[in-house]
């Protein structure tokens, strides 16, 4: 991929080259002191309310006759699984043994039912936030899409539409015929086995204890993806139609999140830690609408790659002190902005640019 304006490839070279804010990252360094500690007490509710709201509404909208209801039930079940299904990005970061039995009752309650175990995650994102491969080929979650052609941004919202289909494929399909053809196998690990945007990503596979973990979760995943097809035969379309629907409008809506999460204007060279923050997207209060498109702490994505250790219920607290200690002038203020709608605006123009 090439870009061939003179400005917006000197404002990528800027941007990698950009050097460390010793104080913001200082101040950074005494909130992880402070503010790291996951509080059970918020995990378990706010993650089993959110499923159980999911899984009601998501009764309610197969079963209602009215239609007016059917829809407010499929809007509320998915907002509520797409908040419980967040809890995947939490799980990658939580230190071991800090919330016990948490991985296992998430995925067990949402990562199998939604076809998204956290092995799929566990293992790839920590990748994204280490110092050397963010914003590189060998970054699983980043594509320089702002630097990308016009048409790149709409297929990146297509692809996650389907991704109901795809998931289905993935685990009713390619897992059981893989176990029985190793090459199927060994690309299935590689390429299918991952929550990743990059698709040079390729993957190692599992061992030791996290290879159990990843058995024990796929197999899961197979046995339901097998049973929602089978559900057919029994209970009709309208339940799996549905489903998939409101799966595929809460992957639409993480991908929209996805997009903004980021300016995506890196090319390919190792960045510091500032220019990481700085090609990274909080989008704090006094906005309301955020909490909902991207709920347990994603609004502070850039802020997370500060902390990556925090939890999201202490990240409104760190993004306060952040605020009120540093200097008017620190690059953490330039980090913060309004909303979706302005940031897509901003990538879609960067892409006009490209060729």
């Amino acid at each position: 991929m090439t870009v061939h304006d003179p400005i917006l490839a000197a404002a990528s070279r800027t941007r990698s080259a950009i050097p460390d804010d010793t104080k913001m990252l200082r101040a950074a360094a005494d909130l992880t002191r402070t503010l790291s500690t996951a509080n059970p007490a918020i995990y378990w509710p706010d993650m089993l309310a959110s499923a159980l709201i999911g899984y009601g509404a998501l009764a309610g909208a197969i079963l209602a006759q009215n239609v007016a209801i059917a829809i407010g039930c499929a809007l509320l079940s998915m907002m509520a699984l797409y908040r419980a299904a967040s809890f995947i990005h939490e799980l990658t970061h939580i230190r071991k043994g800090a919330l016990p039995g948490f991985r296992f009752g998430w995925n067990l309650l949402v990562g199998i039912p939604l076809m998204i175990p956290s092995f799929l995650y566990e293992g790839v994102h920590t990748q994204h936030h280490a110092r050397t491969r963010y914003g590189t080929a060998e970054d699983p979650e980043y594509l320089p899409l702002a630097l990308m052609k016009p048409w790149s941004l709409p297929l990146f919202i297509i692809v996650a539409a389907l991704a109901p289909v795809g998931l289905i494929l993935r685990f009713g399909v390619l897992t059981p015929l893989s176990l029985l053809i190793p090459p199927l196998r060994r690309k299935v690990v590689a390429e299918f086995s991952a929550l990743s945007i990059n698709p040079a990503y390729r993957r190692r596979a599992p061992e030791g204890e996290f290879a159990r973990m990843w058995h024990w979760q796929e197999a899961g995943a197979c046995l339901f993806a097998l049973a929602l097809v089978g559900s057919v035969f029994a209970f009709g379309w309208k339940p799996l139609l549905v489903y998939m629907a409101i799966h595929s409008a809460m992957t639409v809506i993480n991908q929209l999140r996805t997009l903004v999460a980021h300016l995506w204007e890196n090319e390919g060279e190792a960045m510091t830690v500032t220019a990481q923050y700085l090609d990274s997207v909080n989008v704090p209060p006094p906005g309301t609408l955020p909490e909902l498109w991207a709920p347990v702490g994603l609004r502070y994505h850039a802020l997370h790659h500060l902390l990556p250790s925090v939890p999201y219920h202490n990240l409104a607290a760190a993004h306060r002190q952040l605020m009120a200690t540093l200097d008017i002038d620190s690059p953490y203020r330039q980090g913060n902005y309004t909303g979706m709608f302005p940031l897509v605006a901003k990538i879609a123009r960067s892409t006009m640019h490209a060729r």
